[in-house]
């Protein structure tokens, strides 16, 4: 069905930017003492970021379920697992720094990851009930959301991070590093998961109907053979994993270079504004230049971020680095989003969206996998880890920008035909 009337997709969109401000504010929190508190609790200090590894691994492995889930049930059955989940998660990390066990807190960033999987789609969510015209700039505004998440999550954190301010457990228990974050991430979620009774989506009887009434789709494999759909995965699994790669060892790059943990939280919140802020003009942007134009310039701009981190670790060196990795990776993933909508149809949302985050996760995981072993195994000092990890940034970035020289060489081919 062709939709003309964006007035129940603004709405929508207004409900995901607050949910995405509010339950989003737990993911900049877990990314800056997720590596601190593993560093703290593995018996190798190459393993400090695994918890981090562990819920992107947990996002990459919901995916291919929570996708095709909320085809069948709708988006909002969807979200509420996706916060339910979030919630254990955190439960469970808590529950594993109080007793000092890293597998705890390892099966807690799992449980984390079923929430981080179900954010993922709140930019799918967007375009949903929105028409064509519309769907680039949605996609931009729910991300933007992101935007109060950067600054309420970091600035939270530390009052909160060791638990003495919080009454149930200021003075009846001893601080205990990083608990208070994950104890308010059980709020956040149980509280926030109601915004989502606000939005007006398709529910699971109608997306049954649809699909009833649908010619059917394309498989995994065709749906990879589509040009489009390949260089929109390959440039949104380029863009998040870089992002992930570089910001997981920012934390310990920062405290190891002599700065201070809330330094570290200052960074990473320029970092999440930086994310977040240009959503509020990326759509337009799409809409004028074209979505090619900014994914080139997102692959630039990562560049150039890993180019001024190899330059020195002042503070300043850090702040900028972060804020151009922010800017990058919004550039490249929301243009690679609103690519990926472009080359598949209705019936195919489901399994597309699926397999993409399943693949850009994936790949995320790797990413952050490596992360902490290049950080804090390559050389003997701080220095050396941080510089490894911005060079390794150089490969993926080539790989991205020659899939988009491939596609743009296959639709100009296109076009030669069709005339």
């Amino acid at each position: 069905m062709t939709i003309t009337d964006d007035t129940r997709a603004k709405r929508n969109v207004a409900v995901l930017v607050a949910a995405q401000a509010v339950l989003g504010a737990q993911m900049p929190m877990i990314f800056v003492v997720g590596g601190l508190a593993g560093g703290m609790l593995a018996d190798n200090p190459c393993f400090a970021t695994l918890p981090i590894s562990v819920i992107v691994f947990g996002s990459m492995t919901t995916a291919p379920w929570i996708s095709p889930l909320m085809q069948r049930k709708g988006r909002k059955f969807g979200f509420f697992v996706g916060a339910i989940g979030g919630a254990i998660g955190a439960a469970i990390s808590a529950y594993g720094l109080y007793i000092a066990s890293f597998p705890l807190l390892l099966l807690g960033s799992y449980f984390t990851g079923i929430y981080m999987s179900a954010q993922g789609f709140y930019r799918f969510a967007a375009t949903d009930t929105a028409t064509d015209a519309f769907r680039p700039k949605a996609i931009s505004y729910v991300m933007a959301g992101g935007l109060l998440s950067a600054i309420f999550g970091p600035q939270l954190n530390k009052l909160v991070s060791d638990g003495s301010i919080l009454p149930f457990i200021g003075g009846a228990l001893p601080p205990i590093p990083f608990i208070g974050t994950y104890l308010t991430i059980i709020a956040i979620n149980l509280l926030g998961m109601f915004l989502f009774l606000l939005l007006d989506l398709p529910n699971g009887a109608q997306n049954k109907a649809a699909a009833v009434s649908a010619p059917i789709g394309r498989s995994r494999l065709e749906l990879l053979r589509n040009p489009t759909i390949l260089v929109a995965i390959i440039c949104a699994m380029v863009a998040y994993s870089l992002m992930n790669l570089v910001m997981t060892s920012t934390p310990l790059a920062v405290v190891g270079c002599g700065l201070s943990s809330d330094n570290a939280n200052d960074i990473v919140s320029a970092h999440v504004l930086a994310m977040f802020i240009p959503s509020f003009f990326t759509g337009h942007l799409i809409v004028r230049f074209g979505v090619t134009r900014i994914i080139i310039a997102g692959l630039v701009i990562l560049g150039l971020a890993g180019v001024v981190a190899l330059t020195g670790v002042t503070l300043g060196n850090f702040f900028i680095a972060l804020i151009l990795l922010g800017l990058g990776w919004n550039f490249g993933f929301v243009g690679a989003t609103t690519l990926l909508s472009s080359g598949h149809a209705p019936n195919e949302r489901g399994q597309t969206q699926g397999l993409n985050d399943m693949m850009v996760f994936g790949c995320v995981t790797m990413a952050s996998l490596a992360s902490g072993g290049l950080m804090n195994c390559s050389g003997g000092t701080a220095v050396d880890g941080w510089n490894a990890v911005n060079v390794a940034m150089i490969p993926f970035l080539l790989l991205a920008g020659g899939a988009l020289v491939w596609l743009t060489v296959q639709d100009r081919r296109k076009a030669r035909i069709a005339a």
